[in-house]
């Protein structure tokens, strides 16, 4: 697919700014930044981490593309547009998804101090919440100017509602998941609420609407986890 044209503004921007306006035109947000050389990630040792995800318009955006309707649509959909990206940028991508072995994210992302561990073990985002969901990396070989996390969990000042809000415990004040219960309650007709709504943990959580998720997008994400 070719690729369209760029103003010369456009290219002769700062390369984050590029990113992120690539990044906003394609439906996604940055959700975070580092240096490998000097976060200790794993995986890279050098150049700049730019980590992709779900952003307000990525709903609309994946249902009038030519992966909607067919398996596995938001991987499929990802690779493609980051894929492209990544070509145009001069990075690498890489995909939270097509292992095993699967590429740290985890890692990246919480060396990126925008996101923390939650009180039940979920990740927390400091825009999305709990609603996170990564589409890939960029990868530059280069170092460049990236802005820095706030490196403070949003949690340290909440009433932690995501440790009391699942029906059945699954997420928990102990920091565990509970798979099999929750699974197990999924396919109830109590379970339901969840699986249209989305997770109720982590919809309990203050930030989850920064992520502007509609109930059909949180609902096609929980018949993925649990098809029927």
């Amino acid at each position: 697919m070719a690729q369209p044209s760029r103003t010369s503004a456009e290219t002769s921007a700062p390369v984050y700014d590029r990113v992120e306006t690539e990044a906003r035109n394609a439906g996604l947000m940055i959700m975070g930044a580092l240096h490998p050389r000097s976060t200790n990630v794993k995986l890279l040792t050098a150049g700049t981490l730019v980590l992709l995800g779900a952003g307000r318009d990525f709903w609309p955006v994946l249902k009038s593309s030519p992966e909607w309707g067919g398996d596995d649509p938001v991987d499929r959909w990802s690779s493609r547009v980051i894929g492209h990206m990544a070509l145009y940028l001069g990075a690498k991508a890489y995909f939270p998804f097509g292992g095993p072995p699967y590429v740290p994210f985890i890692d990246w992302a919480l060396k990126s101090d925008r996101t923390f561990s939650s009180p039940v073990g979920a990740l927390v985002h400091d825009t999305v919440g709990m609603m996170i969901s990564f589409r890939g990396a960029l990868h530059f070989p280069q170092e460049f100017d990236i802005p820095k996390g706030t490196g403070q969990s949003p949690c340290t000042t909440c009433a932690a509602p995501c440790a009391r809000t699942c029906p059945v415990g699954a997420l928990n004040s102990q920091g565990f998941y509970d798979v099999g219960s929750c699974h197990d309650h999924l396919a109830t007709r109590a379970g339901q609420d969840c699986m249209t709504r989305g997770c109720l943990a982590r919809v309990s959580c203050p930030l989850s609407s920064g992520a502007g998720r509609t109930p059909e997008q949180s609902a096609h994400h929980m018949k993925a986890f649990h098809p029927s």
